[in-house]
Parts: C-alpha cells; structure tokens; sequence
C-alpha cells in the first residue's frame, strides 16, 4: 500500500566522522520499501516503521528540502537509500528523487545514493551535473546470480540490470561501485560469488568494492528472515538457529579469508575499498587593499 504522509523535516545530519560514504546529511524520501528484501533491517522495531509492506511518501519533500538547503551553510555529501531504497517503482508515479536531485544541483551540494535499481538511469543527467562538484553511486549486489536475487529480493531489479545501469553511469563519468553487503551467510558466502560480483563490477566500469561479510538480525527483522528462510531454502533456518542464536552480528562462513579475496580482487582489477571521498574547493579569500 502506498501512504501520503506530510513530513516535519527531511535532512538529518550524520554523526561525524563518516569514513565509509562521507556523508554529512542523510535523506529518506519514502518509507518502507517495495523491494521486499528478505534480509532488509529496516524492519527492525528500532525503526518504528508498522508494516514494512506500506510505503510512506514524503510528499512535501520537496518543499523541505528547498527550504533547509537555503539554511545550510557547511555543505557536504548528502546521502540517500540507507533506508528505503530512492528507486522504488513508487517514484515512477512521485519523482521524489528526481526532484530532489535537480534541487541539490541547483544548490551546489554534492551527493551519494545507494541503489538496487536501474531506475536511477531517468536522472542521469542531473547526476552529470552533480557530479561537477561530486557524485557517487553505490549499487548493492550480494549475488552474481539473477535467480538468486529474484528470491532474497523479489520486487528489485535483477543484478544483471544494476550492472547495466552502472556501465552507463560510468560512461558518463560518474563514480559507481558496489556495496556488496549483507553477504547472507551458507548463501552467498562462497568464492566463487564473491570472485564473479567483484569480475562483473570491474568488467561494468565500477570504480570500487565496500564490502561487509555478514548480516545482522535482530527482532521482528529476524523473524521475517527466517519466515522467508523456511519458504526458500528449507532447513536453512535451523542451522543460522544453530550457529548464531540471538546474535545481532551473523558473520558469512571463512569472512576472513573472504575479506583477503576481496582484496587481492581488487588490486588485480585495479579497484578501491573506499568510496570516493568529497573534496571541498578550498574558499578563494580577497587581499585586502591595505
């Protein structure tokens, strides 16, 4: 179901310092998610979101990012999809992100999005322009194989479309990489997946790899998980049961060794374990006359 709220704000600052994205404003157009990941820890109860199933739509986002924009005098990465991903098939109806995107052109301020989706490829353009003071996208892949992700996450486009939609940001210039996170453990957890993602990322012009070999579980997310578990993959719920009981951090089979591929991988094909980072133009002072 989709919802219409009216929001009393949108950007929230990020606790500094952010090494990962370099994000200094954080930005959630939509609330809940059509993608349906069975993995998503937004259904956490910390979140306070009732029923992941609904989406929320911030329809005067705009308006709020107009106005708090004009007031911000440090800008900074404003970041976006760390909770509900900016593509939903929602925004073909809203065009919330693309939207917000012209205006953070207009405004001057630099960006980051995370992504499951090729959709972002309507607001490429804006994105060139962004990207004169600095863009970055992060497309998330757990899995080389499109059957797989048809099952952990049903509404998102395929991988197969994220990597063709990362080639054509690359051809334009702009930073993409892959958030290869979570890594669901005795799922995707093998050499062989983590080898081919970072092969295809490289092969699509992706730029870098951040990865993080585990999921976390915890409350109504970890029933979820596991409701979704026992319907795909049957007996798979009683060995995470087995080996992490009630723990919140689930680290992937040999996570160590997997790091070490990751990063041989990397340097073989000549790519970074950080995202590109921000770099503001330093403020050109006048001289005095006297």
């Amino acid at each position: 179901m989709i919802h219409e709220i009216q929001a009393k704000t949108l950007l929230s600052s990020v606790r500094q310092p952010d090494r990962v994205f370099g994000l200094k404003y954080n930005m959630n157009l939509y609330r809940g998610c059509q993608h349906q990941c069975i993995y998503c820890d937004s259904r956490s109860e910390c979140y306070q979101i009732e029923d992941f199933r609904d989406v929320l739509v911030k329809v005067n986002a705009i308006e709020l990012l107009e106005r708090e924009l004009s007031h911000k005098r440090v800008k900074g990465v404003i970041g976006t999809g760390s909770m509900s991903d900016p593509y939903l098939p929602a925004e073909l109806d809203y065009n919330l992100t693309g939207r917000a995107l012209e205006v953070i052109a207009r405004f001057g301020f630099p960006v980051h999005i995370i992504t499951k989706s090729n959709l972002i490829l309507k607001d490429v353009e804006t994105l060139v322009e962004i990207n004169r003071v600095h863009a970055a996208v992060c497309f998330t892949i757990t899995t080389a194989d499109d059957e797989m992700s048809r099952k952990i996450e049903p509404g998102a486009p395929l991988v197969s479309q994220r990597f063709a939609a990362m080639k054509v940001l690359a051809g334009r210039g702009i930073p993409v990489g892959v958030t290869l996170m979570p890594v669901l453990p005795l799922l995707e957890d093998n050499h062989e997946n983590i080898t081919r993602i970072i092969e295809l990322a490289a092969e699509h012009g992706g730029k870098f790899i951040i990865s993080w070999f585990a999921v976390t579980l915890r409350d109504r997310q970890r029933a979820y998980f596991y409701e979704q578990l026992d319907r795909l993959f049957p007996g798979l719920r009683q060995k995470y049961e087995q080996r992490f009981g009630d723990r919140y951090e689930c680290l992937a089979n040999h996570s160590e060794r997997l790091w070490e591929l990751s990063r041989e991988l990397c340097q073989r094909y000549d790519l970074s374990m950080q995202v590109p980072q921000y770099q503001p133009r330093p403020v050109k002072r006048q001289l005095a006359l006297f």
